[in-house]
């Protein structure tokens, strides 16, 4: 069966704004930039994606809560493609998604893309009291895309959103 789509594309993507990344559930998809394009047809509407990383796991409820935010509003024939090239970057988070990773309590990411990989000794400030007294205790936080600090003056663990 065939879906009558009659929503444009800046329509749907209206609607996909409240699309949350379950891992960090104060950004949308396209806030942390994940959300790359919306294609409308003939045979439905197809929603491209690209990961944050590779293996990410939130990806299946990603595609889950895309397409049932648009059945719930009627648009019936959904595909969601998720593509990895160009590989996600942080270059593709603004200011504010930055700054609303911080009033979460994820230090977001210093740099661009490029400069991460030449600067391995940038200072990771706390979220939390702005120390800039932090120590790495591990690669990985609490999922793969992050790192994990301690701040040495509050104490407090905190996850470092990785510039990639």
């Amino acid at each position: 069966m065939v879906s009558q789509i009659q929503y444009t594309k800046p329509q749907v993507l209206r609607m996909l704004v409240d699309v949350r990344d379950p891992e960090i559930p104060v950004l949308s998809i396209e806030e942390i930039g994940m959300l790359r394009d919306v294609v409308i047809d003939e045979n439905g509407c197809e929603v491209i994606i690209t990961p944050t990383y590779t293996a990410c796991p939130a990806m299946a409820m990603i595609e889950k809560d895309i397409k049932q935010t648009l059945a719930d509003q009627g648009i019936d024939v959904v595909k969601v493609t998720t593509v990895f090239a160009p590989a996600w970057s942080t270059d593709w988070m603004s200011e504010d998604t930055k700054e609303k990773l911080r009033a979460y309590g994820i230090a977001a990411p210093l740099h661009s893309t490029c400069d991460a990989a030449k600067d391995k000794s940038s200072i990771v400030e706390c979220p939390q009291c702005f120390s800039t007294k932090t120590t790495l205790i591990s690669q990985f936080g609490s999922t793969a895309c992050k790192a994990l600090y301690r701040c040495e003056k509050c104490l407090e663990p905190f996850d470092y959103f990785k510039c990639h």
